[in-house]
């Protein structure tokens, strides 16, 4: 067991907390591309995350994912409620096992609040709030473990450093799924539904770029050259990235988006989560570049099969998380791997066929499993809005308030006074 390192373990706590802060910094991102009458649900799907998740992880989440793993698929009850985690060093880290709960803890609340943006402006708080805890125990623990715990894709070989198959492709199936499962927006597509604060959704972007140093660079468990490696990985990528996307901007729409500039960032992000510990700085770039121009491209498949990705999960998250887990066996290099190699260093095909098995098996069971269960609530206690509600606005609905008060007559509640009932709004732009 090696000796505790006092500066690896502040490196992975600080690292917790950045990531902790992707979570507030994805609800802006968010809050601002919805219309302002549903900022505050948006807003509080992200913070229920916050709340709901960490409570699972301790009691049986940890446990479930990291407590080694049981034919491949699931980890042991032994860690039940923390029993057992102790504050000496680990085996594979010289850091507490504590500092490590944290570090994982927070991966699982964002992978969660991920989803919300696929059903945005729709979905009953009270599904939100049932489909949470089911789905982390029944889909990201078995993950997480198939990934991180010493599961199957674990024994295959397949790679991924911080999260592209456990977190990205992982939760953007699951929106997929849930967003086929509510349907579309009343008025999709034929009436615009423009992002009604873009200072919000590139404050957002911000602080998740900058969380995100934690999430890739604090993935190497330690103050060392490999986290100093997938540091300048993620900067550069996410960079190449808002270049990708802003010149598909400039193609098709002959301007560059601020939009544009954010969800590139954000594509960027999301592709070199799984890679950027095993390619080179221009193995970055070339991945950067290629998510943002092909996750900008995507976009457009939910008004050509016309499901309803509100906030676009699906070509951000599911397809960027694919880009980067598929690049890893081509771009992958043996001086930062330790051993595979990708397609155009010379390893040949067999480290992308065994990504591309690990990227297929969880989008199928991610989509499967929250198909299912997202049938199953919304036939039971529901999990769509009524038609009123979502015309009136989901934020005074579901939580008695409303994001801005514009007029002294807003039907927003005072604390601990009764909203009056909300009249019916119009269905313009930005209502």
């Amino acid at each position: 067991m090696p000796e505790l390192s006092a500066g690896d373990t502040a490196w992975v706590l600080t690292s917790a907390a950045l990531v902790l802060l992707m979570t507030p910094g994805l609800a802006f991102f968010y809050g601002g591309m919805v219309r302002a009458k549903a900022v505050l649900n948006m807003l509080m799907m992200s913070f229920l995350a916050l709340a709901i998740v960490p409570v699972i992880w301790v009691l049986w989440g940890y446990t479930l994912a990291f407590d080694g793993t049981n034919g491949g698929l699931i980890g042991g009850l032994g860690k039940f409620g923390l029993d057992g985690v102790g504050l000496d060093s680990m085996h594979a880290a010289p850091i507490p096992e504590f500092a490590f709960v944290a570090f994982q803890a927070v991966f699982a609340i964002i992978t969660v609040a991920l989803i919300s943006g696929a059903i945005a402006e729709r979905a009953s708080f009270r599904g939100w709030a049932i489909f949470v805890p089911i789905w982390l125990t029944l889909v990201y623990l078995p993950v997480a473990n198939w990934v991180w715990g010493g599961g199957w894709i674990f024994e295959l070989g397949a790679l991924d450093f911080a999260g592209g198959t456990v977190v990205h492709i992982n939760a953007g199936a699951a929106g997929l799924a849930l967003a086929l499962v509510l349907g579309k927006r009343i008025g999709w597509p034929q009436q615009p539904m423009r992002p009604h604060n873009l200072p919000f959704v590139l404050l957002g972007a911000g602080l998740l770029w900058f969380g995100w140093f934690g999430f890739n660079a604090g993935s190497a468990l330690g103050a060392n050259g490999l986290a100093s490696a997938a540091f300048v990985n993620t900067l550069v990528a996410t960079a190449a990235a808002v270049l990708g996307w802003l010149l598909v901007d400039v193609v098709k729409q002959k301007h560059s988006t601020t939009l544009g500039a954010a969800s590139g960032a954000i594509a960027g992000l999301v592709a070199i989560t799984p890679a950027c510990a095993y390619v080179s700085p221009i193995g970055a770039i070339i991945i950067g570049v290629v998510a943002g121009a092909v996750c900008a491209l995507c976009v457009g498949l939910k008004y050509r099969f016309g499901y309803d990705d509100s906030l676009d999960v699906v070509a951000v998250h599911l397809v960027g998380g694919i880009v980067g887990t598929l690049m890893i066996g081509l771009l992958a290099t043996e001086s930062f791997t330790g051993g595979p190699e990708g397609l155009f260093y010379g390893g040949g095909v067999d480290l992308l066929w065994r990504q591309a098995v690990a990227a297929a098996v969880v989008i199928v069971f991610s989509f499967v499993v929250a198909f299912v269960l997202g049938k199953i609530i919304d036939a039971t206690v529901g999990f769509r809005v009524s038609e009123e509600e979502e015309v009136d606005g989901i934020d005074l609905n579901s939580h008695l308030e409303t994001g801005y008060e514009l007029t002294s007559t807003s039907a927003g509640p005072t604390r601990g006074v009764p909203a009056p009932a909300p009249a019916r709004a119009e269905t313009t732009q930005g209502a």
